[in-house]
């Protein structure tokens, strides 16, 4: 039971970033298509940017939407890259 607990909510948490990455909706709008409540998909979004996913809010002339300012991967990448290239930086000097 608590797999698959577990495993509705991973599924969840991909249809929302699904929807997220399309750029074209809100909180409610997720609400409504994946029948949840509201706070529900507060903290699917909050869960995905502790995931590392960077996700903001950006109103448009038709409200509030989510839109994903790049895919995790790449915030982690750049994380790294700064990592090994700090030192490098330091030895220029």
């Amino acid at each position: 039971m608590l797999y698959q607990r577990s495993l509705e909510i991973e599924r969840r948490l991909e249809a929302v970033l699904g929807m997220i990455r399309k750029g074209t909706y809100s909180t409610p709008k997720i609400a409504e298509k994946l029948g949840v409540s509201i706070p529900t998909v507060s903290r699917d979004v909050t869960a995905l940017r502790q995931r590392g996913h960077e996700i903001r809010s950006e109103r448009g002339d038709d409200g509030w939407r989510y839109v994903l300012a790049s895919d995790g991967n790449d915030r982690r990448n750049r994380r790294a890259r700064s990592s090994t290239e700090a030192p490098a930086s330091r030895e220029a000097r």
